[in-house]
């Protein structure tokens, strides 16, 4: 299957019940301006791209949101535990971005989805979201084209900063995408 445009990923998201589940379970949260994102839509698109049914295993599954009024890391927890709660099959992962810049050493993020785009590889900084109809929302920043065509290369925020790069290069060997889809190419931060 050849995927060429965001609707196509949204008719993707909408067919699979799993991820619909998800994604109704993480807006039961209520939380502001949040995202399922990262690997939760990556491999969506990779495992459809290599024909891999069932889907591959996701280590997580990432909830963003944007809180600047509770920062705190209890907080986070307590939304990961009630989404636990609610379907403790998935290995939920919450953060909230208003305070993930201070973690990554980097300039504060104005709302989830810039957070999203200073995700390390393009085709990752991707997210997924229900409105108030249950229509899917597809965040990309950073486009689809890299996702869609199986490359990683680094986001803007990673290829320019050389105090930032080695986060990259160590997700590279650490995630191994290669092994798992092939199709995959990897491009190196010059």
């Amino acid at each position: 299957m050849k995927i060429e445009s965001p609707q196509q990923i949204i008719l993707l998201v909408r067919d699979d019940g799993w991820m619909m589940d998800v994604l109704r379970t993480a807006k039961t949260l209520r939380l502001p301006d949040w995202w399922v994102c990262a690997g939760f839509v990556r491999a969506k698109i990779w495992d459809t791209l290599h024909g891999y049914d069932p889907r591959t295993p996701l280590p997580d599954v990432d909830v963003v949101y944007f809180d600047p009024h509770d920062i705190s890391e209890e907080t986070e927890k307590k939304w990961e535990g009630e989404l636990r709660r609610l379907s403790p099959e998935i290995p939920w992962s919450v953060k909230n971005e208003a305070r993930m810049h201070a973690v990554n050493g980097i300039p504060p993020y104005t709302s989830a989805v810039d957070a999203i785009s200073k995700f390390p590889e393009t085709a990752t900084a991707l997210g997924l979201a229900l409105d108030e109809r249950d229509e899917i929302l597809l965040a990309a920043p950073w486009g689809i084209e890299d996702a869609v065509r199986c490359i990683v290369r680094p986001t803007p925020c990673f290829e320019n900063n050389p105090e930032q790069a080695y986060i990259y290069e160590e997700r590279l060997a650490k995630k191994n995408w290669k092994s798992i889809w092939p199709k995959v190419q990897v491009i190196p931060i010059r």
